[in-house]
């Protein structure tokens, strides 16, 4: 069995060796950023952090990595001028803090800082992650606290607001404000009006009746002009551009309803409908708050994509002399020296140098790409192994991220037809409701003027869209939450009604189909060295590189010296007095001038140890499928679906896996615009396509799907594109979901009939003055209770109703693209 790291909680890989010395025991960890972390909080004697979290600290290796000179940036006072204030001898900045996990971090941070003599604050807020720290920055400069933070694992940056954001967070408490006013004096003002019901009046004195009266209406007032603000200045704007919305129709019945009341309340004749207004407004208030929230998600998510960028780089003057500068101070023409490690800042061409390049967050290419003099260079990318110079081509919105933005944003703007056709419904709906309220009005007021307005009135009630409007979302919200005890977040409330009408999936490969990292599979010696010699000399060697594949070493026991690496080739170095060099079999056998051996047919990343002597051991690396991807293709396979594999990997990495899982088609190589394509081809043959994917370059594609599912493991831009996100990267759940979507469609189908008999019975009894507003408002919370109870039938877990098959063989990768 894999053990999990004590600090992180990730898998250690197989031959680690990071441990270290926590509470009294030695603990496995998995990387070496872990077991720094972990030291550091030891040797600070802060290690009863460990003992008070809940949850597994973040694994440090994800956190945006940042250089001593890039943190020495924030020390000057141009730089400082926009987030530190000072007050006499004290500076105070807000900093936005991640990798917290739970309220433990907190202590943890806060103890570490406060144990520096130049601070005199430290204070985090757990709910919004921002630090709150004062120091005497005359003493400490600001760049020693954030790589006092770095230590202990945790990334800081100045937090300076959006205005956006904090425009989005203000209407958040706005609507929030409105819908407790809404719910608390709907309480209240209920419990008065029923005092007045004849089945309540017990000994009612007549002056304590005319007092409730007025006590229930004033405090429907607060509601009708505070809460449900938003529905009247709908409805006005309705009313200037001659469009129809739910906002008109809601608005005419709540203040009708509060008209009738008051004139009761002044009369002492009628029935008071106070009751009925508190709770159109509690209802309508709460769905209206929830897909706020759900379109929030959306409306943040290109703003991810500046996070992929670094804060600084460094720029070349015509000496050739290096100097660290901002992003912003970047121009056109500029050389930069971009090191081993650091995330390129603009596109550009490579003028001196060569290296690797990872592009994954671009293109999914797992493994990064050589690339030399001449070749073009993308922002956001990481250089893996050389220093290269780039001359700068393109900034800002002219870059190849800003060209997935512009995608992303064309991709949501688009409507889909079945979304526009159900607008068109709407409008002739509330149309029809507005002109047989007017019409039967005028009817009465021939009849009887005297119940032309109460008949006109309990038509607007009865017709008003509660049960209706709940009908889908009480479902959607009861099934949302049964799939989130199943690890599957939804975030948009069509997905389950969407899967559906669902013909067609997307899959991507690496980090979706696959777990997306690395592995040692196993060793084959060649010479007289054991597999576990072998091992320490290749991990003495990748233990000195920034590449992916040198974290499937673990640790090594013996040092290496000289080590440097051949871009595409591999690594040479000395351990000990042995020349050694581990990578692609001819680079390798130039140290010893034998022919390579042949090749493994076994699939996999194969490479070649050796010296001077000759080879010394094969070592195969391979990305393994998800053991429950056989089981989520069966589930798709058994409803007829069509599956296709689009991946921005090498095309034999794509076969090997699509032919282990039976998928359809497969292609690989594919940027974000190529798999834009596919799709768009797909809509125009009228199929209904799930995309599945992780990266960067899904979004385009994740936004422009049917419906969309991003791992829990993915980007932040591809999560808050996605329709739903695999929080437990648990493919299973997507299975559940399956099924869980067909009674949920059958749920929704049931509410909608309800709902429909409900206004079809309703609508002509009042019309026929059969029926008053107040018997209108109980029938309408009657059908809103039994949509909402018939909803939460779907809380019960579903059963997975497809077997998995057989676990296929594990995904070899390609040959291509070794060290």
């Amino acid at each position: 069995m894999t053990s999990a790291c004590y600090h992180c909680a990730l898998p250690v890989p197989a031959g680690s060796r990071f441990t270290a010395m926590i509470l009294g025991e030695r603990r496995e960890l998995c990387c070496p950023g872990c077991q720094a972390v972990a030291e550091a909080i030891v040797a600070g004697g802060l290690q009863h952090y460990y003992q008070h979290r809940s949850e597994a600290s973040a694994n440090p290796d994800t956190l945006p990595v940042q250089l001593l000179d890039e943190l020495a940036l924030y020390d000057r006072a141009d730089v400082q001028k926009p987030f530190v204030r000072h007050d006499g001898d004290l500076a105070e900045i807000t900093l936005l803090m991640e990798g917290i996990s739970c309220a433990a971090c907190g202590w943890l941070i806060e103890k570490h800082l406060r144990r520096l003599p130049a601070v005199a604050e430290a204070r985090l807020n757990l709910s919004n992650h921002r630090l709150h720290l004062r120091w005497a920055d005359g003493q400490v400069p600001l760049s020693r606290l954030l790589s006092e933070l770095r230590h202990i694992g945790y990334a800081a940056h100045p937090y300076q607001a959006d205005r956006a954001a904090e425009q989005r967070a203000g209407e958040n408490r706005l609507a929030l404000r409105r819908l407790g006013v809404a719910g608390l004096l709907w309480f209240q003002a209920m419990m008065a009006t029923m005092a007045t019901w004849p089945q309540f009046n017990v000994d009612l004195s007549p002056e304590l009746h005319v007092i409730l009266r007025w006590v229930a209406m004033f405090l429907t007032t607060p509601i009708v002009f505070y809460s449900c603000a938003p529905f009247f200045k709908g409805a006005m704007r309705d009313v200037r551009t001659r469009h129809l919305t739910m906002d008109l129709s809601v608005s005419l019945a709540i203040g009708g309803a509060y008209l009738a009341g008051i004139w009761t309340a002044i009369t002492g004749t009628g029935e008071l409908y106070f009751d009925a207004v508190g709770m159109f407004a509690l209802f309508l208030l709460a769905g209206r708050y929830l897909e706020r929230r759900a379109r929030e998600r959306t409306a943040a998510a290109t703003a991810q994509l500046v996070n992929l960028l670094p804060v600084s780089c460094l720029r070349l003057d015509s000496e050739d002399q290096s100097e660290r500068v901002l992003l912003t101070e970047l121009a056109l023409g500029d050389r930069v020296l971009v090191q081993p490690g650091a995330v390129l800042p603009a596109d550009g061409v490579i003028l001196e140098g060569q290296s690797s390049i990872d592009e994954s967050l671009l293109t999914g290419e797992y493994l990064p790409q050589p690339r030399q003099v001449g070749d073009g260079v993308t922002a956001g990318t990481l250089n893996v192994d050389g220093a290269l110079i780039v001359h700068v081509r393109a900034l800002g919105h002219d870059t190849q991220l800003s060209a997935i933005v512009r995608l992303l944003e064309r991709a949501q703007a688009e409507k889909p037809r079945l979304a526009q056709l159900a607008d068109r419904a709407a409008q002739w709906f509330l149309l029809g409701s507005l002109m047989a309220a007017a019409v039967i009005g005028l009817l009465w007021w021939q009849l009887d003027a005297s119940r032309a307005f109460w008949i006109v009135l309990a038509m607007l009630v009865a017709t008003c869209p509660c049960a209706l409007s709940l009908a889908t979302p009480t479902a959607l919200t009861a099934a949302t939450g049964t799939l989130h005890s199943l690890g599957l977040l939804l975030t948009r409330g069509h997905v389950l009604e969407g899967l559906n009408q669902i013909d067609t999936v997307i899959f991507d490969k690496t980090g979706t189909l696959t777990e997306g990292r690395l592995t040692l599979n196993a060793i084959r010696p060649l010479g007289e060295l054991n597999s576990d010699q072998c091992l320490g000399l290749a991990a003495a060697l990748e233990n000195r590189s920034e590449h992916p594949i040198a974290r499937a070493f673990g640790r090594a026991p013996l040092p290496a010296t000289d080590v440097r690496s051949a871009a595409g080739q591999g690594l040479e170095g000395r351990v000990g007095e042995r020349l050694l060099r581990i990578g692609q079999p001819a680079y390798v056998c130039e140290l010893s001038g034998c022919p390579p051996p042949a090749t493994p047919e076994q699939t996999g990343q194969w490479l070649l140890l050796g010296d001077r002597s000759g080879a010394l051991a094969w070592f195969v690396l391979d990305d393994r499928l998800r053991s429950d991807a056989p089981a989520l293709l069966a589930a798709c396979k058994a409803r007829g679906w069509r599956t296709l594999l689009l991946s921005g990997d090498s095309s034999p990495m794509v076969a090997s896996v699509a032919a282990a899982l039976g998928i359809d088609e497969a292609r690989g190589s594919l940027r974000p615009d190529d798999k834009l394509q596919v799709l768009q081809r797909l809509h125009a043959q009228g199929r209904k396509v799930l995309m599945l994917g992780d990266g960067v370059n899904d979004v385009p594609v994740l936004a422009a799907a049917d419906i969309s599912v991003a791992m829990g493991s993915a980007t932040d831009l591809a999560k808050t594109s996605a329709d739903a996100v695999l929080l437990n990267n648990r493919l299973d759940a997507l299975v559940q979901a399956f099924s869980l979507a067909r009674r949920t469609r059958r749920v929704i189908i049931e509410n909608l009939l309800w709902a429909g008999l409900y206004n079809g019975l309703m609508l002509p009894f009042a019309a026929l003055g059969w029926i008053t507003p107040l018997w209108a408002a109980v029938g309408m919370s009657v059908s809103s209770l039994t949509v909402v109870l018939n909803a939460l039938r779907l809380t019960r877990l579903p059963s997975a109703s497809v077997k998995p098959l057989a676990k296929p063989p594990v995904a070899g990768l390609s040959r291509a693209g070794l060290e």
